[in-house]
């Protein structure tokens, strides 16, 4: 927590005597109610005991998440700026900590040693790494064409400091001023944020590598011959390319493109990232004992911001592996960037993702650890096997609550519809019960699952039970330790969500 942070009302800290008085509450319903979900527990790391609360450590009620911003401050200082809050603030203080880690940046890091092995295969590429993941909203959802009540601009999925302003959710927000500023082949490199679930593949921080190459129309005519000679040179290798994507109705060319003109650059973008996949991932076929050749396959997709578009899979270790988005560049971005002279092809990709399949590194949290185990097991221009160093036991706890009633359901459809739920009665949203989790237990906890649902016939009320798995990618962790994160836990989403436990 920073400075500013910690001088602001978005926390409270609780008095040993107001908590006293709320545990003494709970014990008392406990007691005439029996053991129920929300105290089942299992830890391998210890034996049960009775659950008790360490007051050395603050007990945090914060904000609500999704639909409330009940903080004093009126503002809040940010990489040296001042941002007002309004009712759409919703980003954590734990969020906010990870602004200056910049993973993507850190020599010898998973991360970064990815970045600079595809920076380097596209070499005549201009790399971008913007200054700081703050965007406006309309950088990162408006200039790219998505609809105003897509999904990505809910509260629930997005990160917002206020109505105006927040943390990127892809690098594709940098993209019209990328080509704005005259780049016409770049690769941008960045931090992206997004509220998710709780698992070993995502992570509410992660990094995204953005590139494009677009041709004013007098250099089109060269595509043809530059086409040709890529062909030729993938020809040579040992590469099996599956292409079922096809223009059609439902992934159709540009009205204001010329057809061959637009399937000519669709063929350069996959002459591109075909050769770009083959160096990543050649490397491991060739240490392998497999002598099959490396597939590759193209499916079509739908992206806001190209058409048409396409996924890209690769066959590895026995199954297909989405690993990148792409398409030729809508004319409107390019018009918007003030190039509409312009024609090219865009990709973007989870730099994360590949660098699990490559590293094989089992958990997106050890991205994020400081333990020298872990990283020294790389170096720049080196895909090492990642070996681990101890698998530390888990400790879960199994978390029954009833969802609060919605006095206007209507009215809360409604404002979930609109992408924010800004008015009305806000439904219950996994991402609000993860984020609290992840608030609290930060990287301590590694899934959250939903194990049970019910509704009550009689009452209408819906129940849900959720198994928190607590594990430590570099510790074993004291049953007390996980008893006091889990009280934290349920507090939390009784004062913000107003959940009814067990």
């Amino acid at each position: 927590m920073t400075s500013q942070q910690a001088g602001s009302s978005l926390y409270r800290i609780c008095s040993r005597k107001g908590l006293s008085r709320i545990l003494c509450a709970e014990a008392r319903r406990q007691s005439t109610r029996g053991l129920s979900h929300a105290t089942r527990t299992s830890c391998s790391s210890s034996a049960i005991r009775t659950r008790t609360l360490d007051f050395r450590r603050p007990y945090l009620i914060g904000r609500g998440l999704a639909t409330r911003s009940e903080t004093s401050a009126a503002a809040q200082m940010i990489e040296g700026d001042i941002y007002p809050k309004d009712a759409w603030t919703n980003t954590p203080s734990s969020i906010l900590a990870k602004l200056p880690r910049r993973l993507h940046q850190q020599q010898n890091h998973p991360i970064s040693i990815l970045r600079n092995l595809i920076e380097a295969h596209f070499r005549d590429f201009s790399a971008i790494s913007p200054a700081s993941a703050i965007v406006t909203t309309h950088m990162n959802f408006d200039e790219l064409g998505f609809p105003a009540d897509h999904p990505g601009r809910s509260l629930t999925d997005s990160y917002y400091l206020n109505q105006t302003h927040m943390l990127r959710t892809h690098t594709s927000a940098h993209e019209v001023e990328t080509f704005r500023a005259g780049h016409d082949k770049w690769l941008l490199s960045a931090d992206v944020y997004r509220r998710d679930e709780i698992d070993s593949s995502h992570y509410p921080v992660f990094h995204q590598m953005e590139g494009a190459r677009v041709w004013t129309r007098d250099q089109l005519p060269e595509l043809k011959v530059l086409n040709a000679k890529m062909a030729e040179e993938l020809a040579a290798c040992p590469l099996v390319i599956e292409d079922i994507s096809i223009s059609s109705d439902s992934n159709p060319y540009q009205a204001q493109h010329d057809p061959e003109v637009a399937k000519e650059i669709a063929q350069n973008l996959k002459h591109s990232l075909n050769s770009m996949i083959f160096q990543l991932f050649g490397r491991l076929k060739a240490k392998s004992t497999d002598e099959e050749p490396l597939r590759v396959r193209w499916i079509e997709a739908f992206f806001p911001f190209t058409t048409p578009s396409y996924e890209v899979e690769v066959f590895f270790n026995g199954e297909w592996l989405e690993i990148l988005g792409c398409g030729v560049v809508q004319q409107k971005t390019l018009d918007n960037a003030g190039v509409p002279q312009k024609m090219g092809w865009a990709f973007g990709l989870g730099l994360e993702r590949i660098a699990m399949i490559l590293f094989s590194i089992p958990d997106i949290r050890l991205f994020w650890s400081e333990d020298t185990r872990f990283l020294r097991q790389f170096s720049e221009g080196q895909i090492n096997t990642f070996k681990p160093y101890s698998k530390y036991p888990p400790c879960y706890k199994d978390l029954s609550f009833w969802l609060p009633e919605e006095k206007n359901p209507k009215e809360a459809r409604g404002a979930k519809a609109a992408g924010g739920g800004m008015t009305g009665v806000q439904s219950f949203h996994e991402n609000d019960f993860c984020e609290i989790v992840r608030d609290v237990a930060g990287d301590l906890i590694e899934s959250v699952t939903l194990i049970d649902e019910f509704t009550n016939k009689k009452t209408g009320r819906n129940s849900k039970c959720y198994r928190l798995n607590y594990r430590s990618m570099d510790r074993s962790l004291l049953n007390e330790e996980v008893n006091a994160l889990q009280d934290q836990v349920i507090q939390r989403l009784v004062e913000e969500l107003q959940i009814e436990p067990r």
